[in-house]
This record gives structure tokens, C-alpha cells and sequence, in this order.
């Protein structure tokens, strides 16, 4: 295993600088993870935010009532804590205020994204945590907590409270009855791992379904994955590829 560390390790040290990262700004950014999303199906109702924090305490977030596939740079508002617009259009939507609270519990968090995707949703009327099956799941390997009861709707500071003590330190968690709330260290984290859980949590009802049971894959070979695709250059290139993807999409419409 140390073995395997230290190739890959040797790999980024030397092609790192020559993956494509992009050069968007943050409204840019924000934008453009709203398409990939909805790009995704995580924005079948005007359910889920995505907020940024930016460094005078200030965030960036989008307006209440845009689908998430009509956000461009241009709509995305700055606001307070106290949920005043200090730039942009439009009025924000009420439920961020309980990313308030995680923000408060995290300074390594600079960006949070909560959608209600299908399968994610499925999952979680299950009772049923995210379960490490796959591969491509290991990012969230000890690294998503589970919600096991709704405290209603998250539009208040109580729901924020429970909200934010359940996702303790780690990046995600599985939000009973509900969805799921990502928290990066930056736009392209948030963004990587909300197309993720989706995906994790589509093949492990598919799994489930056809075979009953889902074998989790070894604990160890899951840390190590973890740390891997969770590597900041990983996470950069995957998001600069999903990025690029929707541009074309926009393109062609």
C-alpha cells in the first residue's frame, strides 16, 4: 500500500501542472455547477442551494425561484448572515440559513451544496446510510454521516443546529427523507462530490434491487481510495471536465 501511495504520489508530482484546471471565477464557478447539477437531475423543483463563502464573511449564493439549469454568473447574489442582499438580483432562498450553522462549526468549509436528487432521495426514505460498495463511492468512505430522522423543513436555526452537529467533520451526509448536503473546501470539492453521491447512491439501490444485500468493499483499500480521488488535483480535473462538458452543451443549444 505504501507502495501504491508513493507511485501515485510521483505521478501528480510530475503531471500535475499539465492537467487542464480551467480559469473561471467564482460567479463563474458557481454558475456553472448549477448546470452540471441540474445537468444531473438534481433540480427537478426549486429545491437545493449552493452557497460560498467568501473571505469578508460574505457569501454567494442564487436567487429563490431560478432552476438550477438558468443560473449564469449574472444571477448569482451576494448576501449576509442576516440573509440581506448586498449584490445582485433577487432574494435568496430561505433554507440557506441553516448553511449558516455548518459554516460556523467548520472554518475548512468554504462551500456547501444540498440538493434533493432522485436516487439520493430514494436512499434516504429507506433509513439506510450510503454504503462504501464501489469505487467510485470511496470518496465518501468514513467521510458521510447519516441523519437518520427529518427534523422538518431546514428553513429555521433548530433544523440548522441538527443539521450541522450531525455532520460533524466530515464532507458529507445522507439526510433522512430528505437529501443530501455536500461541504468543500472549495467550489470544485462541493461540486465533485454532490455528482458523486448521486451516482453512489444510484447503484446502490440498483444493487440492492437485484441482489438483495450490497457487499462494502475492504475498509483499508476504501481509505486509500479515499485519500486518492479525493486529491485536490482529482477533484479539480474532474470538475474542470464536468465543467467543460456543460460549455458544450451550452453551446450547442
Amino acid at each position: 500500500m505504501l507502495e501504491k501511495k508513493a507511485h501515485a504520489d510521483a505521478f501528480f508530482a510530475r503531471s500535475a501542472n499539465k492537467l487542464d484546471f480551467g480559469n473561471w471565477g467564482e460567479k463563474e464557478k458557481v454558475a456553472l455547477s448549477c448546470r452540471i447539477l441540474a445537468s444531473e437531475g438534481h433540480s427537478e423543483t426549486l429545491a437545493g442551494q449552493i452557497t460560498v463563502r467568501k473571505e469578508d464573511g460574505s457569501f454567494l449564493t442564487t436567487p429563490m425561484a431560478q432552476a438550477f439549469d438558468e443560473i449564469i454568473p449574472a444571477s448569482v447574489i451576494r448576501i449576509n448572515e442576516d440573509m440581506e442582499v448586498l449584490d445582485g438580483p433577487g432574494t435568496p432562498n430561505p433554507a440557506v440559513r441553516f448553511h449558516f450553522w455548518v459554516y460556523r462549526q467548520r472554518p475548512d468549509v468554504q462551500c456547501i451544496i444540498h440538493t434533493h436528487p432522485p436516487h439520493v432521495s430514494t436512499l434516504s426514505m429507506t433509513g439506510q446510510p450510503l454504503v462504501v460498495a464501489h469505487m467510485d463511492a470511496t470518496p465518501f468512505h468514513n467521510d458521510c454521516a447519516h441523519l437518520k430522522e427529518w427534523p422538518g423543513l431546514p428553513i429555521a436555526d433548530q433544523e440548522g443546529e441538527i443539521i450541522s452537529a450531525a455532520l460533524g467533520d466530515k464532507r458529507c451526509i445522507l439526510l433522512a427523507n430528505h437529501g443530501f448536503l455536500a461541504a468543500g473546501s472549495c467550489i470544485e470539492e462541493a461540486l465533485y462530490l454532490s455528482v458523486l453521491i448521486e451516482r453512489a447512491a444510484r447503484n446502490q439501490l440498483q444493487a440492492a434491487a437485484a441482489y438483495g444485500e450490497v457487499k462494502p468493499v475492504n475498509d483499508a483499500l476504501a481509505a486509500e481510495s479515499h485519500d486518492f480521488l479525493l486529491k485536490p488535483s482529482i477533484v479539480r480535473a474532474s470538475f474542470a471536465m464536468f465543467a467543460r462538458r456543460i460549455e458544450r452543451q451550452m453551446a450547442a443549444e
